[in-house]
């Protein structure tokens, strides 16, 4: 199984480790483009500090993460498992697995980001700032940069295996699973349901969204759970106490979409 995540802005404060090595991230076929977009970035954030912030759409308070982004090249690293700090990342809690828990989220999480593409749990970056929704001077949107090197490298890391994908729309930009692989993937909307005037009533909560998708990740590799398609996938969760209904696609070549329903958030 695949996981496919978004990052988040919230990042921890610094590394411990040692400065960037690209050569030792995984995925070695996208670092041609991660060296352009991380010069780039670089070249930008070096010259006016308002084009900067503008081009990054932060406000003047946030000019930390522009002098932040100048030392990415010698700053203190960290893994990814312990960089990001957001409400889906507070709920999985990668650092905190161990053992085979650990292992499975080695070996099946993906995470996208707009400045190095694709990583896995173990690779080591710095903290940074830079969006998928970022069009970078000499580069452009980001996301059309990264398909070009995703789109052969992915299928080959999905295999015949599921693949959940938990990202957002700007960042399922950056690769979008097509004809058999789809076909094994599985998107997922969370929904809060309440009884008003003893009628359901459901509804999409961003911020209980991402919490939700980040527990229903650690449930899947605490559990060992191994669902080979969707439908499996729907079981195990059920299985794990969650509530899911999932319709398969009436579009071949189309990924399945699971609503999972929560009374509390």
């Amino acid at each position: 199984m695949l996981v496919l995540l978004p990052p988040s802005e919230g990042k921890a404060a610094a590394g411990t480790g040692p400065a960037l090595d690209l050569a030792g991230l995984s995925m070695p076929e996208l670092n041609s483009v991660r060296r352009q977009v991380l010069d780039s970035l670089i070249t930008l954030c070096e010259g006016d500090e308002r084009k900067a912030l503008e081009v990054l759409g932060l406000g003047p308070k946030l000019r930390g993460e522009v002098l932040r982004n100048l030392d990415l090249r010698e700053a203190a690293t960290l893994p990814v498992a312990g960089l990001y700090t957001g409400v889906l990342y507070d709920a999985l809690d990668l650092s905190s697995l161990t053992g085979a828990a650990a292992a499975r989220a080695a070996g099946s999480i993906l995470v996208f980001s707009g400045l190095w593409g694709v990583l896995r749990p173990t690779d080591r970056v710095p903290p940074y700032r830079c969006s998928m929704g970022v069009r970078l001077p000499g580069i452009g949107a980001l996301a059309g940069q990264w398909r070009t090197v995703t789109a052969p490298v992915l299928p080959r890391l999905a295999g015949d295996d599921l693949v959940l994908d938990l990202r957002s729309a700007a960042y399922g930009a950056a690769w979008k699973p097509v004809g058999a692989v789809a076909e094994r993937t599985a998107t997922v909307r969370v929904l809060h349901e309440r009884i008003v005037d003893g009628v359901a009533k459901r509804s999409v909560v961003s911020h209980f969204n991402k919490a939700t998708k980040g527990r229903i990740t650690r449930d899947l590799l605490v559990s060992g759970a191994e669902p080979r398609n969707p439908a499996e996938l729907a079981d195990a969760l059920r299985e794990l106490g969650w509530t899911v209904e999932a319709a398969e696609p009436k579009q071949a070549g189309t990924p399945w979409a699971l609503d999972v329903v929560v009374a509390a958030v």
